[in-house]
């Protein structure tokens, strides 16, 4: 099995004498698609963003590539190649989608000492967007307005522009919240297809999907994670049964 990526361990957020996240421990991989599980309030927003430094954990440690990243800010943790998307869409909607990708590309790929040219003729940052594009399967709607995409469509240009910041972990929360059939189905195979070069965890309340993904499954209630392991196993671990899934659930 290969050498983590990224690796959390005994990661602990409390909120005053809340304790949102409790001593979590998890282990992304390249090639590996990890999602994580759980009902609302579950912790799993919260573990997604001390992952990539949105919140300071109050206890535990972050490795990336076996480097102690606890400590890092979430603007170096990103340069370091963690990547993120969100519940909500964060998208530009006025600009095209390309603009929207290469903003994202011109970010990581800042140019303190060309100031007279303009950004957006900076040819580096252009084909990072454009390869982006192609990754998400948007290569065809580079000039479309953004706001006018579909739902789905809108969801893979945040993971466009995700990769144009050149992540090796994707830390994907819920990319597949109110999608029809077809557009999960072109989620799904996108999702497939990053995992090949990227570690990938993934926040996702649909069962079906996530069982049809995930190499690795990992359920958290009440900020606790009660089981971790292959999904054949969580699908008729004891535990999850009675506390996530139904005892129904075949």
């Amino acid at each position: 099995m290969a050498e983590p990526l990224l690796r959390a361990d005994s990661l602990t957020r409390r909120f005053g004498g809340l304790t949102a996240v409790g001593g979590v421990s998890l282990a992304l991989r390249v090639g590996e698609l990890h999602a994580v599980i759980g009902t609302n309030g579950a912790g799993k927003s919260t573990l997604i963003n001390m992952l990539s430094g949105e919140l300071a954990a109050t206890d535990g440690r972050i490795a990336l590539a076996g480097v102690d990243v606890t400590a890092w800010s979430q603007p170096r943790r990103a340069r370091a190649g963690i990547g993120r998307s969100y519940q909500r869409t964060t998208i530009f909607p006025p600009l095209s989608v390309f603009e929207n990708t290469r903003l994202c590309a011109q970010a990581a790929l800042q140019r303190p000492f060309h100031l007279w040219q303009p950004a957006a003729h900076c040819a580096k940052s252009c084909a990072v967007a454009s390869q982006a594009l192609a990754a998400a399967g948007l290569a065809a709607f580079a000039d479309h307005t953004a706001g006018l995409l579909s739902h789905g469509q809108q969801r893979q240009l945040e993971i466009a522009m995700c990769l144009a910041t050149a992540p090796r972990v994707l830390l994907l929360d819920e990319p597949l919240a109110g999608m029809g059939a077809e557009e999960t189905e072109r989620m799904l195979a996108l999702l497939q297809n990053l995992k090949r070069e990227h570690a990938v965890l993934l926040v996702e309340h649909d069962m079906d999907a996530v069982f049809r993904v995930a190499d690795m499954i990992t359920v958290m209630v009440n900020g606790e994670v009660i089981a971790s392991d292959a999904p054949e196993v969580i699908r008729t671990h004891p535990e999850v049964l009675v506390a996530y899934l139904g005892e129904d659930h075949g």
